[in-house]
């Protein structure tokens, strides 16, 4: 009986030791699921970007642009990055103004299929929360609905 049991024993070693290494099979047809790109950021010319080191918050004029960004996330429900704003002032017209520099804050949400490419999701909402001074227009946190 007891060398019954020895040998159960190691043949349940064994083929556990076999299972560890050998590779996974898949039957014929079969396929592991493809994981879900993250979503892109949609930029003025309809370029998906991921993690853009820039980005043009004002597409008619460029007279406001996300500079020096630095994601410290980028996922399928929010990424959030720190960076600069920077913001003409427009004075006396946008022409000749100033660019003006804001450290901020920016996060991504609520992904959305993206029209373009419904298989492509694209955040859909960009928070800017200003860290510091920020632009006289502004408010201290800023909401842009992000266009498809």
């Amino acid at each position: 009986m007891q060398r019954h049991k020895l040998r159960t024993a190691v043949t349940l070693c064994a083929a556990a030791a076999l299972a560890a290494v050998a590779p996974a099979s898949t039957s014929a047809g079969a396929s592991s699921p493809t994981p879900e790109p993250d979503p892109v950021l949609v930029d003025c010319f309809f370029d998906p970007q991921v993690r853009p080191d820039d980005f043009i918050l004002a597409c008619g004029d460029g007279n406001n642009r996300l500079v020096d960004l630095r994601w410290s996330s980028w996922g399928p429900a929010v990424a959030e990055a720190r960076g600069v704003d920077l913001v003409n002032d427009c004075r006396p017209y946008c022409a000749v103004g100033k660019f003006h520099a804001y450290p901020v804050t920016v996060k991504l949400d609520r992904p959305e299929p993206w029209e373009k490419d419904p298989d492509q999701d694209h955040y859909t909402r960009m928070r800017l929360v200003y860290t510091d001074d920020k632009p006289a227009q502004a408010d201290k946190e800023e909401t842009f609905k992000l266009w498809d």
